[in-house]
């Protein structure tokens, strides 16, 4: 999760910003600063930034101010960081659409573990939304009919496309030869006409051979999908 990830740090106190920076990179992150709001938000349109650490008391526009801007446009993760602990600053930041606070005597690896909770409440929540089924190396969105394998843009046929969705969203159920006539094909056609098409599909999603099969051959009775 980790590496893929950009974090935007926002704070105008230098050493809260180089002690994150330093935390957050240890665990693959990739971070990003800003000492304003008015540079954050500058970042913000120009970047494609997971989450946010965001301080509230800063010189000119203040955090709760930047949140509310950036809600009016995205769903980005972001935790407030604060050197004031009342619950009047926390119901507020939490009632602008902020994730989490934090106040700032947290450590910096209990920051790192707020952010990684967060990242992991967002991903989740984007899947239900977005009806992903995700195998490690392959991605499915079926509301967009993409395919993702290893971070690039997979092109299928409709019925490749089709195939695949009923393997990956039936795990490891082994659909035999004629099941797979009767729904793809109306029951016309044999067992090398599902071959041709399952083969070409492995082609094109298990084109790395140090990688164990996704589509599995159940000798004799038909195919299956392992998720792992």
């Amino acid at each position: 999760m980790s590496a893929f990830n950009t974090i935007l740090v926002v704070d105008d106190d230098p050493s809260i910003v180089d002690l994150l920076r330093d935390f957050l990179e240890n665990d693959h992150f990739r971070v990003i600063t800003a000492c304003d709001t008015a540079e954050a938000w500058a970042l913000f349109e120009q970047s494609s930034i997971h989450c946010i650490v965001l301080d509230i008391m800063m010189p000119g526009q203040n955090g709760f101010e930047l949140c509310r801007r950036i809600r009016a446009e995205s769903n980005v993760p972001i935790l407030f960081l604060s050197a004031r602990s009342d619950d009047v600053d926390k119901i507020r930041g939490l009632t602008l659409g902020g994730d989490d606070y934090i106040v700032k005597s947290a450590s910096p690896g209990e920051i790192v573990a707020r952010v990684k909770a967060v990242l992991r409440r967002s991903a989740s929540k984007q899947q239900m939304e977005e009806k992903i089924l995700n195998y490690g190396r392959i991605q499915l969105n079926l509301s967009t009919r993409e395919v993702i394998v290893e971070g690039k843009n997979v092109v299928l046929t409709p019925k490749e496309y089709e195939l695949l969705c009923l393997f990956a969203e039936h795990p490891r159920h082994v659909f035999s030869y004629e099941q797979l006539l009767a729904k793809f094909w109306d029951g016309v056609g044999d067992r090398h006409t599902i071959r041709v098409h399952l083969s070409r599909l492995r082609e094109k999603i298990e084109s790395d051979p140090n990688h164990p099969q996704h589509l599995v051959n159940v000798w004799g009775v038909g195919y299956r999908f392992e998720g792992g």
